[in-house]
């Protein structure tokens, strides 16, 4: 897996040459290697934590909890804080953990699916993940692409083949692909390993609708467009087999492009809920300030007076500190005003989009009316007999 994380440099240019690893390797491209998942063994306590953390009514209780453990401030025991918090962070982690053992199994699944390769002149059996920018990769009717392909033959005349992108963009109907007339003839296997030319074309990038680049093959160029391509996600139809160049892998495919990095998903409840935290929080502060501005005064006027018979700790030296301790002693015994049970929430299960990741609320619907629906109706308005 450290192959799907390994960073590279900013690329100008794709170069892609068929049958010649070597030349490829030097470019340092991404594997097919795909990675949606955010946490591994080591990674997940500090990643997760400081997620949550990110929750402000967590950071709120994570602060109470370190102000019950000063002694001179605190008159509750922090037991009564570390237990409520401990069991929310522990219930949200369990929860992420298990997302993310999903993304893990899913990942895996991908990565090792079977797909034939063309190498050294011979059709193996290869895993998804060992799959390089450049092989050859034959398809047959209902594989999924293990790649973004150029299309260079099939088993239909003139190059034709027939995908369904429904993991792209939704859609079920049949979308057809055509190989150029150059490369259309290479079904024999013999042919296909003398194969060397050469693809030069736009940077990875997630428009699904576009792509440009150049094949040069036997001192000639032929351009190349989006009808030429094989998409990663997209499933073979109605065709018994085809062939294809390998541009892009892994996370530079366009399906992988466009699924972004998983993220810590936020609804506009959550936004809302910290909105009213720190609102309420707000409210707590100007309690405890009016409080501890009383207390500093009945210290200063009244509470000298009793210093024999209540005196002051060792470390309160004046009616200001004193009532300095007592703002965050205040602010300890009134935590209630904020309870922790206001982030105990329902967690939908929702349709899954390409990250794997539960899907979010929905804010906005569109709908397309694509034909304007007509009774077609006839009536009678005259009628002749010649009798």
């Amino acid at each position: 897996m450290a192959l799907c994380a390994k960073k590279r440099p900013p690329e100008e240019e794709r170069r892609a040459r068929a049958n010649d690893r070597e030349y490829n390797e030097k470019f340092q491209y991404a594997s097919n290697c795909i990675k949606t998942s955010k946490y591994n063994i080591l990674t997940f306590l500090p990643v997760n934590l400081f997620e949550q953390f990110q929750e402000v009514a967590n950071t709120y209780f994570l602060f109470l909890l370190i102000l019950q453990l000063i002694p001179q401030i605190s008159s509750l025991s922090w037991f009564t804080t570390i237990v409520p918090l401990v069991l929310v962070l522990t219930i949200t982690a369990v929860k992420d953990a298990t997302d993310d053992y999903f993304r893990h199994k899913s990942d895996n699944q991908v990565n090792n699916r079977q797909s034939q390769v063309l190498i050294n002149g011979i059709l193996q059996q290869e895993q998804w993940m060992n799959v390089c920018v450049g092989d050859i990769i034959k398809l047959e009717n209902n594989q999924f692409v293990a790649a973004d392909l150029l299309l260079l033959s099939s088993s239909e005349p003139h190059g034709l083949c027939y995908i369904e992108t429904a993991e792209l963009d939704g859609e079920t109907n049949m979308k057809v692909r055509q190989a150029i007339p150059v490369t259309s003839e290479l079904g024999d296997i013999s042919k296909l390993a003398k194969f060397d030319g050469e693809v030069i074309c736009e940077p990875p990038n997630n428009k699904l609708d576009k792509f440009s680049g150049t094949l040069y093959w036997k001192e000639n160029k032929f351009p190349l467009s989006n009808q030429n391509m094989l998409l990663r996600g997209c499933v073979l139809r109605n065709t018994e087999w085809c062939f294809g160049l390998v541009i892009f892998a892994g996370p530079d495919t366009k399906l992988m492009q466009n699924s972004g990095r998983t993220k810590f998903k936020r609804t506009s409840i959550d936004r809302l809920m910290n909105t009213l935290v720190l609102w309420i929080f707000g409210f707590l502060v100007c309690m405890g300030v009016i409080l501890a501005i009383g207390n500093a005064i009945w210290e200063h006027e009244v509470g000298t007076r009793f210093q024999v018979y209540l005196p002051w700790d060792e470390a309160v030296d004046s009616a200001f500190f004193s009532g300095f301790l007592s703002f965050w002693s205040y602010i300890i015994i009134l935590n209630t005003v904020v309870p922790i049970s206001l982030y105990v929430r329902y967690v939908p299960s929702l349709p899954r989009g390409l990250s794997r990741e539960p899907g979010g609320p929905i804010a906005l619907f569109f709908s397309m009316k694509m034909k304007s629906l007509r009774s077609n109706l006839k009536s009678s308005s005259s009628c002749t007999v010649n009798i």
